[in-house]
């Protein structure tokens, strides 16, 4: 028998994609009383949109203000060297006088604060497989919008696809901050993991990418959504747990940088438990279940990579 998590669901599927979707809506109804908008995929760390639906305009029809918009983020992280400030007094000495004790430079006056290592700044999020192949059309996927909630649509049932080429797919979307890309991936991944069964076990090594690249962007909302495919994926079959066991070297470091993310509010509540957005806590219920479906070998390899886990199995 596979270990549940007690308190909470992890198969259903349209929780956590139209979970995203019901934030954003909230934060957008929070920043219009300080008139403004919120609109997830509006960040420089996001990967650009196209211009129209059939491709980017060409440079010569593009206005000169929005092209200079138009180029790619990369975060400047301070240096010693561009963080040295200058001495106003050194260089070219005017004047007939000699230097006074006012103005010369003591040993440790302007010494410099050392730079930041930035472990926590969110990193530039790449376009994934997901949004090329879905362009393309090359995806056997649409989204249903008859009822009150939207569905998805498989034009091809999972279990006659080819997991070895289209779960890494949908894997790689999982880090998409915009619809319907992000709906249809986090709803697809789950589709094709529920009806996957023996076809999950061979195509893990392929995972591992795709995976730690989506934990790697720092952002919230994705290492939410990664985390929590993290743990159905564990629970989609009896030897996927142990399967995961030699790649704990890619994708417990992220883990341990996050582990101890939580708010300490003291007497106050907090709110977003209910909705399991919490990282901290996400981890160590990843954690455990990776502890719980590996094997014998888990917790010692856990233990190795995040020295403050404690087991969760009585012996």
């Amino acid at each position: 028998m596979l270990p549940k998590i007690q308190g909470q669901s992890v198969g259903r599927k349209e929780n956590l994609a139209s979970q995203q979707i019901v934030e954003d809506h909230l934060k957008n109804i929070l920043k219009k009383q300080e008139n403004q908008n919120y609109k997830a995929w509006k960040t420089p760390y996001a990967p650009k949109n196209p211009h129209s639906p059939f491709g980017d305009f060409p440079k010569e029809y593009i206005p000169k203000e929005k092209a200079n918009q138009q180029k790619v983020f990369e975060p400047v992280h301070e240096t010693s060297q561009n963080a040295l400030i200058t001495n106003k007094y050194q260089g070219t000495h005017q004047g007939t006088g000699g230097r006074s004790s006012s103005q010369l430079q003591k040993k440790d006056e302007y010494k410099p604060a050392p730079p930041k290592a930035g472990a926590y700044d969110q990193r530039v999020i790449t376009v994934s497989d997901f949004r090329r192949y879905y362009d393309r059309g090359d995806l056997p996927i649409k989204v249903d919008h008859q009822g009150s909630v939207n569905r998805i649509i498989w034009k091809i049932s999972p279990e006659q696809l080819d997991y070895h080429h289209y779960l890494p797919i949908f894997f790689d979307g999982l880090r998409e901050k915009m619809d319907p890309y992000r709906f249809l991936a986090i709803l697809g991944t789950y589709g094709l993991l529920e009806s996957g069964g023996n076809k999950i076990l061979p195509v893990i090594p392929q995972l591992i990418i795709p995976i730690k690249t989506n934990l790697n962007t720092r952002d919230p909302s994705i290492m939410e959504v990664q985390l929590k495919v993290l743990q159905k994926l564990v629970l989609s079959g009896e030897m996927v747990g142990e399967a995961l066991v030699p790649y704990y070297r890619q994708l417990l470091p992220i883990m341990n940088l996050y582990k101890n993310n939580n708010l300490n509010l003291g007497d106050k509540i907090e709110y977003n438990q209910r909705k399991r957005v919490i990282i901290g806590d996400l981890i160590q219920e990843t954690l455990e279940l990776f502890e719980q479906t590996g094997g014998e070998d888990a917790y010692i390899n856990i233990k190795y990579m995040i020295p403050t886990y404690e087991s969760c199995i009585l012996n």
